[in-house]
């Protein structure tokens, strides 16, 4: 996977509340970073949490199996396959895994949160790398769209 902006290209990923979520066993793996957005698939495992944390960036949560509890600014709210969560940037926010299998989603982090190259096994992988500065967005991923129109980056003729 490339880490440098992405190619104006489609990116397809085919049956993802259905079976391709189901065959992931790591904890977090990045499947696409643009310039304003990040999709990362994740597995919590039985009994396991993605960690009670607060982003700079929004976030919007699909949930594809299992199910779980939610807790967003001290709030709590069941999840299960189907449900959408939203945690705008700068609030606290816990997912717990309390079914009888891996509790699946995928989540659009906007703009990025990790490194397009991120791929975790576990959640203690990611603590280590997040906690040791090796899990982080790229510089580009955080330009305004001005700089990224300047950059030749965006082009509002959708012609590159």
């Amino acid at each position: 996977m490339s880490s440098g902006p992405p190619k104006h290209e489609m990116q397809y990923f085919p049956n993802m509340t259905t079976a391709m979520p189901s065959e992931s066993g790591e904890f977090r793996r990045v499947l696409w970073t643009g310039l304003y957005s990040q999709v990362v698939l994740m597995t919590v495992p039985v009994s396991g949490d993605i960690g009670d944390e607060v982003h700079t960036v929004d976030q919007a949560l699909t949930f594809t199996s299992g199910v779980g509890k939610a807790t967003i600014n001290g709030k709590d709210q069941d999840v299960k396959a189907g449900d959408l969560m939203v945690v705008p940037a700068g609030t606290q926010h816990q997912f717990v895994n309390t079914g009888p299998t891996p509790l699946i989603l995928y989540t659009i982090y906007s703009p990025a949160e990790h490194d397009p190259r991120t791929v975790h096994k576990t959640k203690e992988e990611g603590d280590e790398e997040e906690e040791n500065g090796k899990d982080k967005p790229p510089d580009w991923s955080r330009k305004s769209q001005a700089e990224n129109e300047k950059a030749g980056l965006v082009n509002t003729s959708g012609k590159y």
